[in-house]
C-alpha cells in the first residue's frame, strides 16, 4: 500500500457535482493498493496513519502532534494511480491492484481505519468513481509512505543478503 498524504485545513470530494464528502483540519490521504499488498499491509497504514506526527502541539513546536492527538479528520481517496510506472511517455497500471479486489481491501482498509480512530472523524470518496478532490493543502505538507520495501521489484539494489528479504517485512513493524 502507499500513501500520499497532505496536511489540510480543509479539503472535499464531489462527484458529478455531488458532495460526497468533506473535512475540515486533518489529512487528505490517497491510497494506492498494489497486487501483493496483504492485510499486515493494511494493519501498518492505518498505524502509521493514526500515529504520525504532523501537526504543531500548543507551543507551535513542529511534528509533535497526530491526528489522533489532535481529535482531527482524514479524508481518503481510493487512488489506482499511485502505483504506476512508465511505458514512454503513458502511465501503466500493472501493478495496481484489479478493481474488484482492490475495492473490497479497501473498503476493508476504511473500515480499519474506523474501527481504530472515530468513525466520524474518517471519510472517503466513492471507490472507482471519476472524482474531482478540492484540498486546502497546509504547509504545504505532501508526505508518501509505503508499506512495503518491496514491491515486486527491490528498491534497495545495496541491501546486504542478510537485511535485504527481511527488510520488506520489518518495516511492516514499525
Amino acid at each position: 500500500m502507499k500513501a500520499l498524504i497532505q496536511r489540510v485545513m480543509n479539503a472535499n470530494v464531489t462527484v458529478n457535482g455531488e458532495l460526497i464528502s468533506n473535512i475540515g483540519q486533518g489529512l487528505c490521504v490517497f491510497i494506492g493498493i498494489t497486487h501483493n499488498d496483504t492485510p499486515k499491509d493494511m494493519e501498518y497504514m492505518v498505524r502509521k496513519l493514526l500515529s504520525l506526527k504532523l501537526f504543531n502541539d500548543e507551543n507551535d513546536k513542529k511534528w509533535k502532534k497526530s491526528v489522533v492527538d489532535e481529535d482531527l479528520e482524514l479524508l481518503c481517496v481510493s487512488q489506482f494511480t499511485l502505483y504506476n510506472t512508465w511505458k514512454g511517455n503513458k502511465p501503466d497500471f500493472h501493478l495496481a491492484m484489479p478493481g474488484d479486489k482492490s475495492k473490497e481491501f479497501y473498503e476493508q482498509f476504511i473500515q480499519m481505519l474506523r474501527n481504530q480512530y472515530k468513525p466520524d472523524k474518517v471519510k472517503d470518496g466513492v471507490f472507482g468513481a471519476y472524482m474531482q478532490v478540492s484540498i486546502q493543502n497546509d504547509g504545504p505538507v505532501t508526505l508518501e509512505i509505503e508499506s512495503r520495501v518491496n514491491t515486486g521489484k527491490n528498491k534497495n539494489k545495496n541491501a546486504s543478503k542478510e537485511n535485504g528479504p527481511l527488510q520488506a517485512e520489518e518495516s511492516l513493524e514499525t
